[in-house]
């Protein structure tokens, strides 16, 4: 871990570039805004962790009233967990003897839970937590087009009486992400990506004879408490959110917190050169947006190229330039640090803990 590219009380001209940034005027106004979203629908808040990796973040989520994160790795969770999160669900499947000791293991420590697809995953678990005389939370995880998960009230069933049978696991309930659906552009395709995942959901949470169901993203969660059927919401994107986010028709009410700072390393006229490339800023959903009048056409290794657009001002050598990027997720596991700021200066510096993890 390098040093953190700057020191709290420090102006934006300062920092040592590419650094990754957040908003604290935004992400605080982004988390009242999701509380003020589920007052009074008895839909609990879970969010994920895989979006920020920072246990600092997940404190802050959690005191604006989630009852816990869900991490996507095992390392995700150890370092939540040991950061002093309570409540961490895994939401994901495992299948190697080594992850289920730590989980199980963890579960000694904090409230955990994990999903299973597979009996020959419950086994594995169920033996883990024999060892470590813990209990580990089992969610049944339903396939919703994207990755993981039982398809049929069949297959349910038998995963159902499995870890019923199981000393150490304890049947929590449904695990129902539907991840393709986060970015449909179309507000009335996202609608209906859900509302064909809640019938699915239903039938099975109804054959196996549970009533918690987790999951939903920051572009449908709305539809998923619209539901009934979701007990659980689990966005992640909505505390930073990105720019592909933005390109939805009716995006997320959030604001824009998270944004790569570069500097102006090279000026011309027409164009400027960035010391932030995708090293330091994620590209999978396409190049990061530049300031209003200017365009990022190229990204290499450490650099980006911006264009000046017609009537913008040209940038500087040496001036600090905000990206936003297209995903934020992976944009901060690019990083060591955020640096948390307010009005151009930074107030706090929280360390990405489970980066790699």
């Amino acid at each position: 871990m390098r040093p953190a590219p700057a020191a709290v009380g420090d102006v934006l001209a300062a920092v040592d570039t590419p650094a990754l940034l957040l908003d604290l005027d935004a992400f605080e106004a982004n988390l009242v805004a999701l509380a003020a979203m589920v007052a009074g629908t008895g839909v609990a808040v879970r969010p994920h962790g895989k979006a920020h990796k920072c246990p600092e973040i997940a404190e802050r989520q959690v005191a604006a009233g989630a009852v816990g994160v869900c991490a996507q790795t095992t390392g995700e969770a150890e370092v939540f967990v040991r950061a002093g999160i309570t409540d961490v669900l895994l939401a994901n499947e495992i299948a190697d003897p080594g992850k289920a000791s730590r989980l199980a293991a963890l579960a000694g420590l904090a409230t955990v839970g994990v999903c299973v697809d597979h009996p020959a995953q419950v086994a594995l678990l169920a033996d883990a937590t024999a060892v470590a005389g813990t209990t580990l939370g089992v969610l049944i995880e339903v396939a919703t087009g994207q990755r993981c998960g039982i398809a049929t009230q069949e297959e349910a069933l038998v995963l159902a009486a499995a870890v019923g049978q199981a000393s150490g696991l304890e049947l929590r309930g449904i695990q129902a992400y539907a991840g393709t659906a986060q970015h449909v552009r179309d507000p009335a395709a996202r609608a209906a990506a859900i509302e064909e995942v809640a019938a699915l959901v239903t039938a099975i949470r109804d054959a196996i004879g549970v009533r918690h169901v987790t999951g939903a993203g920051t572009g449908t969660f709305p539809h998923e408490i619209a539901s009934g059927v979701w007990t659980e919401i689990q966005p992640g994107s909505y505390a930073l959110m990105d720019a592909d986010y933005a390109r939805n028709t009716k995006p997320p009410p959030f604001r824009q917190a998270l944004h790569v700072l570069g500097r102006v390393i090279s000026a011309h006229p027409d164009r400027a050169v960035l010391d932030a490339g995708h090293k330091a800023v994620a590209i999978d959903s396409g190049p990061p947006v530049a300031p209003e009048g200017h365009e990022v056409v190229s990204l290499a290794d450490e650099h980006a190229i911006l264009v000046r657009g017609a009537g913008a001002e040209p940038l500087p050598l040496g001036a600090v330039v905000h990206l936003v990027p297209s995903h934020c997720d992976p944009t901060v596991n690019l990083h060591d640090w955020i640096l948390a700021v307010r009005a151009g200066v930074v107030e706090e510096v929280w360390a990405v803990a489970a980066r790699g993890a």
